[in-house]
């Protein structure tokens, strides 16, 4: 089983306040679950379900969802609906959320996503937003006659990809003869919305290894790690802060998964992830361990995804439980600040049984996270008054 700092690291003591935790689920159209687990899991993959849970959520404190993507039946999923449309489908359901659509560069051209992403923006008031993934899922590209390149040129596409959806976003006339996509005097109407902090809709990109963090330094608005400890999230905020000040701009924010048990007792939560490993579904858990390995060992440094994943963090397919957001809604929250103190920005997290756990999370878990956060910017604001007081009495 996973095994958690039994407490949280202080923050820096010239912190400032900082704005509070974002949060975001993913969002179940797919079947299976959020783990590859024969456990009982009360949530189902219709639309119907979905869109009672996004109204559900928005209004328990979530301001992202994220619509997950497979095309084809793998590791547990047997069945998927496709993201952009479902996603489409809960932004028209909802009046807050914000829904980003996970798409893969080299089965979508970036003009036919910005004009799709465009419509969804307008649709929906500006709440549409994408992730871009590069890929891990060898098969589906094999199966629809796709090229499948190898790890870093995934990345490299995935740039392009970025760059160019960007551009058509906010430029009129977009010209790009890159490597993989070639564009001559496009032109997009309508734009998407605007914003003063929201010149395009959000791009949300996925990877751990060194050229997804260099990707996202240079290009993304927003990078999603997998499951990661303190020590793993400071390593990797480090190295996104270090490529974006190399490409002369700000650092993307930075999301971080995780698979949340909240329990009234840490003794309760803990069972219910012993159960969910011990059911662990061995034949499906291994076929996508062995289809996702190939991603990090294709990197030269051996940082890619999945790379040092053990069968149980496998058992939820984005190492939700290397977060640690396990136990008690105390527990819970304390950890959630500590992350947040370190730089995490959003939490996109899993549930088991989705609509009771994030009823609860609203109920139990936000409120004492949003406490630790106006206690902690209270403290700031008095150690820095108590700092500038000498000074002024010059």
């Amino acid at each position: 089983m996973p095994a958690f700092p039994p407490s949280p690291p202080s923050p820096p003591s010239a912190e400032l306040p900082l704005p509070p935790a974002r949060f975001a689920y993913w969002v179940p159209n797919v079947s299976g679950g959020l783990v590859t687990s024969r456990i009982e899991q009360r949530t189902d993959w219709g639309y119907d379900y979905n869109r009672e849970l996004a109204v559900l959520a928005e209004d328990n404190g979530f301001e992202y969802a994220l619509s997950q993507v497979r095309y084809m039946a793998s590791y547990g999923a047997e069945y998927q609906h496709e993201s952009t449309s479902f996603s489409l489908a809960l932004l028209l359901a909802t009046r807050r959320l914000k829904v980003i659509a996970a798409v893969h560069p080299g089965l979508w051209h970036p003009g036919v996503l910005a004009k799709l992403g465009a419509t969804a923006d307008h649709l929906s008031g500006g709440r549409f937003a994408v992730n871009v993934v590069s890929g891990w899922f060898k098969g589906e590209f094999t199966a629809l006659g796709e090229p499948w390149l190898e790890h870093d040129e995934r990345y490299r596409r995935s740039e392009e990809f970025i760059r160019a959806l960007r551009a058509i976003w906010t430029e009129d006339h977009v010209e790009l003869a890159g490597d993989f996509y070639r564009i001559r005097d496009f032109s997009l109407k309508p734009k998407p919305l605007i914003s003063e902090d929201r010149p395009h809709p959000e791009i949300f990109q996925g990877g751990n290894s060194t050229a997804a963090r260099a990707m996202a330094g240079r290009v993304s608005d927003w990078y999603f790690s997998n499951g990661k400890d303190f020590a793993g999230v400071t390593e990797q905020l480090a190295d996104i802060r270090t490529a974006a000040a190399a490409a002369g701009r700000r650092a993307p924010k930075f999301g971080l998964n995780g698979f949340l048990i909240a329990r009234d007792t840490e003794a309760e939560a803990r069972e219910t992830l012993r159960e969910i490993v011990a059911k662990a579904d061995t034949d499906a858990v291994a076929g996508f361990g062995a289809a996702v390995r190939q991603a990090g060992q294709s990197t030269g440094d051996g940082k890619g995804m999945w790379q040092d994943s053990s069968f149980e963090d496998l058992v939820q397919y984005n190492d939700g439980f290397r977060t640690g957001l396990i136990g008690t809604p105390e527990q819970i929250a304390e950890r959630v600040v500590a992350y947040r103190r370190l730089g995490v920005d959003l939490f996109l997290l899993g549930f088991l049984h989705y609509k009771e756990e994030v009823e609860f999370f609203g109920r139990r878990v936000l409120p004492l996270v949003r406490e630790l956060e106006a206690a902690g910017s209270a403290s700031c604001a008095a150690s820095q008054s108590a700092t500038a007081a000498p000074a002024a009495a010059r």
